[in-house]
């Protein structure tokens, strides 16, 4: 999204190399090469896009994620909730920019069933024990099925995994996919699952959104400010039960699916790629204006 008139360097920290701007990823994680930067910068600008954990877990413990952000000249947060939970001094320098996907042709689906997917590396963060609960939650005689795909990051999850796929066959775990058939998956279903119990803004929420597919999500920060306060189709965290009603209730009451359809189209503007591309150009154009 730069390359067209700049130079972008993409590395894992900053050792000094020449540089007009530093565009640090993850408040902690990068606090090294921010305050390097800093200290070196001579006039030059940089800004830190809060990726999720640093916001969610770092912010207000870890002194450098908040050193950090004092250092920055602009941060970037990926949802529009995020703002909410930023100090004011640092919310003055914040802006919010959605990440994006190409959009999809929205596809017919049958009615008769509920075919869902959930689409994230199997790790606590993704929160899959929730989903293996709810599964035991649905009614066996409701023609729900659930396609899980993504890397066994944790062992442990990945044996659960296994397991539930062969003792539930409406349950089939796919392991990792390249990008393309997952965005297929995500395409062909009639809705996703995300259970996460921490985001920054899920692009797995984004692709789905793009792709014509609705959302039953989590209640989180990182959720809601991807898809509105009001957004119809949440359930609190953590809550198995709760994410078995959700999908039931998309089976059997077709005007509710359709709101989320309705949500969801409401929010796909948000996720061009030319929005995203023109946010980061302008983020580049400040940051080199205020040298």
């Amino acid at each position: 999204m730069l390359r067209d008139r700049y130079r972008p360097i993409v590395q894992s920290e900053w050792n000094g190399e020449a540089a007009d701007v530093l565009v640090a990823l993850h408040a902690r994680r990068s606090a090294e090469s921010i305050a390097r930067f800093h200290g070196k910068a001579n006039g030059r600008r940089m800004a830190v896009v809060l990726t999720g954990t640093d916001l969610y877990r770092d912010l207000p413990e870890s002194v450098e994620a908040a050193h950090s952000l004092d250092l920055a000249d602009r941060l970037v947060v990926l949802q529009d909730d995020a703002l909410r939970l930023l100090r004011e001094a640092w919310r003055r320098k914040a802006e919010v920019i959605f990440q994006s996907a190409p959009l999809l042709a929205t596809r017919r689906k049958a009615r008769a069933r509920l075919d869902c997917v959930v689409v994230g590396h199997l790790r606590e963060e993704k929160d899959p024990r929730t989903l293996f609960a709810a599964m035991r939650h649905l009614p066996a005689d409701l023609p729900i099925t659930v396609r899980h795909i993504g890397a066994p990051l944790d062992a442990a999850l990945g044996k659960a995994a296994h397991a539930l796929a062969q003792a539930d066959p409406r349950y089939r775990y796919s392991g990792a996919l390249p990008h393309g058939l997952a965005r297929a998956a995500l395409q062909r279903a009639h809705v996703l699952i995300h259970p996460s119990v921490v985001e920054g803004g899920a692009n797995v929420i984004v692709e789905a959104v793009t792709a014509g597919t609705p959302v039953i999500a989590s209640r989180i920060s990182g959720n809601v400010g991807m898809l509105g306060e009001n957004y119809p189709g949440l359930f609190e965290p953590r809550d198995a039960r709760g994410l078995a009603d959700c999908l039931v209730r998309a089976l059997e009451d077709p005007p509710h699916l359709a709101a989320l359809e309705r949500a969801c189209a409401a929010r796909r503007a948000l996720f061009r790629p030319q929005a995203e591309a023109a946010a980061i150009r302008r983020l580049a154009a400040r940051l080199l204006a205020g040298r």
